[in-house]
């Protein structure tokens, strides 16, 4: 679903069993299948237009050292988030151009939590409680967000919205430092 489907701005109903275990389990792996196809990190439910509380995350982390050191990046094996909620850890934020698969050809620069304490579920109702720090803190924040209904767009600095090809172009940098002083914005 595309920015502007009204399930994008709902938020979603906590899951209670309204799948049985094996629609699911095929649910999930539609979501890991789509992510991919994307390609992208993170799927959360009300993006292929199902208002459950679902997300899933994986980030094989393939990109270079100095991009990883700046911005926490390390991979995140696969994951099902069910009922997610998070909460800050600290004050610290982070500010670094994020992209969304609703919102295809755009990127922005989000400042968001350094580090959060998810809590949830798995996909086999085992309670989660972790602490994600750099980027796996990042995808978490902005698909419990789409749960939320809420887009990356709505927590922007608007004055970084760019698009792929300016993104190509001038601001590949690990950190939006440039993009910040040429575009005439803050950053935390």
């Amino acid at each position: 679903m595309a920015a502007g489907d009204p399930v994008l701005r709902r938020g979603t109903e906590r899951f209670e069993g309204q799948l049985d275990s094996a629609l699911l389990a095929r649910f999930v792996e539609a979501l890991r299948v789509t992510m991919h196809a994307a390609p992208g990190v993170g799927l959360a439910a009300p993006q292929v237009g199902v208002p459950l509380r679902i997300a899933v995350i994986e980030d094989p982390a393939p990109v270079p050292e100095e991009i990883r050191a700046a911005r926490g990046r390390v991979p995140q094996s696969f994951r099902v988030l069910v009922n997610p909620s998070y909460e800050p850890v600290g004050d610290a934020r982070a500010a670094f151009f994020e992209g969304c698969l609703s919102v295809p050809g755009w990127q922005a620069v989000v400042a968001r939590h350094a580090e959060v304490r998810l809590t949830g579920e798995d996909e086999h109702g085992r309670a989660v409680d972790e602490v994600f720090t750099g980027w796996p803190a990042r995808i978490v924040q902005h698909e419990t967000d789409h749960l939320d209904g809420m887009l990356y767009i709505d927590r922007a600095e608007l004055r970084s919205l760019s698009s792929n090809q300016a993104m190509a172009e001038r601001w590949a940098q690990p950190t939006p430092a440039e993009a910040a002083k040429s575009l005439g914005f803050e950053l935390p």
